[in-house]
């Protein structure tokens, strides 16, 4: 394997919007990275479902609220 073609890579600190840290290594030349989601406070890792009501969501749940008045 060229060792030369291979960026250099050290040790970095990630900083999370919510506050969380870690060190993972990287080839990003700056010390500390700002990134916006980490596994900590991602939905798909901590469990919690969000579930924004747009307007089509809406139009569905009153198509369904007029489909179970109309079976009664």
């Amino acid at each position: 394997m060229k060792t030369w073609i291979h960026p250099a890579s050290k040790m970095m600190q990630f900083v999370c919007s919510c506050g969380a840290t870690f060190e993972n290594e990287s080839t990003i030349k700056d010390e500390i990275v700002r990134i916006e989601i980490c596994s900590k406070c991602h939905p798909q890792y901590t469990g919690e479902q969000k579930i924004l009501k747009t307007w089509a969501v809406d139009k569905f749940y009153a198509r369904m609220k007029k489909t179970e008045t109309l079976n009664k």
